[in-house]
């Protein structure tokens, strides 16, 4: 059976073909509420205090998967290579038991987040332009960061783990020598500020079966092993986990989501 068209487990969320990156504007908050639920104001936080400038940084977003995977088999089945081993190029991802699918849901909350960190001065960049696309590639999610020089790079995706498991958890670079070892510490400063935010502004718990104190370090990720600028992914909780689901499938809840990893991103940068 083809991978493309099975769920995804884990971080998987890489990338097909044409070079993409947008950057985001005004103009592109409407495309928030794509996969359910308008975008929530982000003119500041919950609890009304101003937000810290983010002047002069430039931030890339990435939002796991793609819409039109599913029906694109042999493009996103083409092997890339990832240093460490040749990996598909992209997924399609999971989705809940009620069907809202991952890549709906990395796609409304990285535009949440994009939102908010323009509001506060900072550059944001997009992997890709659309849910109803294919990829991009691995290879050209990383190469976007890269090329935008980014100050700091976040991959944003769910789990597709066996119920029971649930929880969020961030992934950050093992040092492949000679690729990705220079990011390897500022990517670990980065996992700690995004997973504290993230802990305290969603109130989801650490994860129960991957990594420790919701850290988890990897080498198999072309996302990751191909940036040469800090970079983590986040799973934001399992869609297999009833508890989990319910949350990631509520647009005000994303908005809070969307809140605490841009607190996350703040802190690392400020």
């Amino acid at each position: 059976m083809l991978i493309a068209f099975l769920p995804a487990l884990a971080a998987c969320g890489f990338a097909s073909g044409s070079p993409v990156g947008s950057s985001v504007g005004s103009g592109d908050a409407a495309a928030a509420s794509t996969g359910g639920g308008p975008a929530a104001s982000a003119e500041g936080p919950a609890d009304g205090l101003p937000r810290r400038s983010l002047a002069g940084k430039v931030i890339v977003i990435d939002p796991g998967h793609n819409g039109g995977n599913a029906t694109h088999a042999s493009e996103v089945n083409k092997l890339v290579n990832v240093i460490t081993e040749r990996k598909a190029c992209d997924t399609t991802g999971t989705e809940t038991t009620r069907g809202y699918a991952e890549h709906a849901f990395t796609w409304d909350v990285s535009n949440r987040v994009a939102k908010i960190l323009k509001a506060q001065g900072a550059k944001v960049v997009l992997t890709r332009s659309s849910d109803t696309g294919v990829g991009p590639c691995v290879t050209e999610r990383a190469a976007i960061g890269n090329r935008n020089k980014a100050d700091a790079a976040l991959s944003v995706h769910a789990d597709g783990a066996p119920k029971g498991d649930r929880g969020f958890h961030i992934i950050e670079p093992k040092a492949v020598k000679g690729y990705n070892d220079k990011i390897v510490p500022d990517s670990h400063k980065l996992g700690l500020a995004l997973r504290d935010a993230y802990r305290e502004g969603t109130g989801i718990p650490y994860s129960n079966y991957r990594g420790k104190k919701a850290i988890d370090a990897r080498d198999d990720l072309g996302g990751l092993n191909l940036s040469t600028r800090p970079k983590v992914f986040i799973e934001c909780g399992n869609m297999q986990d009833p508890g989990d689901a319910a949350k990631l499938s509520d647009p005000k809840f994303r908005q809070r989501i969307a809140e605490a990893l841009a607190d996350g991103l703040t802190d690392y940068l400020t």
